[in-house]
């Protein structure tokens, strides 16, 4: 048994000070101090905050490496990198490549899946894969490759309903709807809009028919207009969670607030991160397009947006600042919130019974410590 004494706890609804965190792989208890059992090995956080493990449901690549690239060795030099991020599950995400590049990532996300639950693993565990397109509007493409855009194909998916968690699609598109009926109704996938021309009207019909969440809200997508709420409108107004890219560029952070007061426990940060996350500025391969890192900006040649270099906690700190937010109610937004919206039910809070996925923090949000399924995973 361990327990964490001397932290800023962040539970879901307040930050507890002068009590233990006691867990071995999950959580077992928050108690005072002279309640730890003895024999308990001792962690000091030293006044850091204690956080659950954060949990990036929209994500590329990291350190030069890519989910679509196919490359076992390349998710788990991913899995480990995040873990300085905090980052102590995710979700590997594909572009919209070639069918037979989809079919090789998914088969191997299976193995990989399993590899990352077990102990001794050094890296995020992997709880099944985003597959952002193909089924997607060519007219809001952004930086995916228009060759690999497919129509929707229910019996391909079918095929992969045990790794896939969420699919990102356009529900305009031809035979849209009846997929996402069939797949609503047959798995439990969620399914989400983003790269979508959809109007306001379209999007809430989707919704009527099982789409759950939206990629990237604001981008690749209709915009709010007041007479044309578009897809950015049904984002807001509907009962479906909602992604956003906290990093300050591909949101301007004046709509943090509104977007955190009109969704409230069903925003969801995440980083939508690339290759060159953790890198230099420079040249990179984006879903076969060289992509332009400058800062925080990724571009195609053309100027087009193409992902991010975001690292999940600084996103929590951005929305921490720029929304008026209590601290833990940013935190739930790239850990409760992203687990609850795919089912996951084993992470995402630090309340008994969950999966010991604990981070330490300084007051800028910096990661000290991953601790995962109970373990240090990484230390500053």
């Amino acid at each position: 048994m361990k327990a964490i004494l001397n932290g800023r706890i962040l539970m879901p609804d307040a930050i507890i000070e002068g009590h233990a965190l006691l867990f071995d792989t999950a959580i077992r208890a928050l108690l005072p101090p002279a309640d730890i059992p003895a024999a308990t090995e001792i962690i000091d956080a030293a006044n850091l905050y204690v956080a659950p493990g954060l949990v990036d449901i929209h994500i590329h690549g990291y350190l030069g490496e890519d989910a679509s690239d196919g490359s076992p060795d390349g998710i788990r030099k991913i899995a480990a990198g995040i873990l300085q991020n905090g980052v102590t599950s995710w979700c590997p995400t594909t572009m919209t490549v070639s069918k037979d590049t989809l079919c090789q990532v998914f088969t191997m996300m299976r193995t990989l899946r399993e590899e990352s639950c077990r102990a001794g693993y050094k890296g995020a565990e992997i709880l099944g894969v985003h597959a952002e397109g193909p089924f997607i509007n060519p007219n809001r493409k952004g930086a995916q490759k228009e060759d690999h855009i497919l129509p929707p194909d229910a019996g391909f998916i079918r095929d992969f309903a045990d790794i896939l968690r969420v699919i990102t699609l356009a529900p305009e598109i031809e035979g849209c709807m009846a997929f996402i009926e069939e797949i609503a109704r047959e798995t439990n996938i969620l399914l989400s809009m983003g790269h979508t021309d959809a109007s306001f009207e379209t999007a809430m019909h989707a919704v009527g028919r099982g789409i759950g969440h939206v990629t990237h809200t604001f981008n690749a997508m209709t915009p709010l207009n007041h007479r044309a709420p578009g897809v950015v409108g049904a984002a807001l107004a509907a009962p479906v969670t909602a992604e956003l890219i906290a990093d300050m560029f591909h949101v301007h952070p004046g709509l943090f607030p509104l977007a955190a007061k009109a969704k409230g426990d069903k925003l969801v940060l995440i980083t939508d991160c690339t290759r060159a996350g953790g890198l230099a500025d420079g040249k990179y391969d984006l879903g076969g397009q060289n992509i332009f890192v400058k800062g925080i900006e990724c571009r195609l040649a053309d100027g087009t947006i193409a992902g991010s270099v975001l690292k999940l906690n600084d996103a929590v700190a951005n929305m921490a600042a720029n929304a008026g937010l209590p601290l833990f109610e940013a935190v739930n937004m790239a850990s409760r919130n992203p687990a609850r919206a795919i089912g996951e039910t084993r992470k995402g809070t630090l309340e008994a019974g969950k999966d010991a996925d604990i981070i330490l923090c300084d007051d800028t949000f910096a990661v000290r410590r991953t601790i995962v399924r109970g373990a240090t995973a990484f230390s500053a």
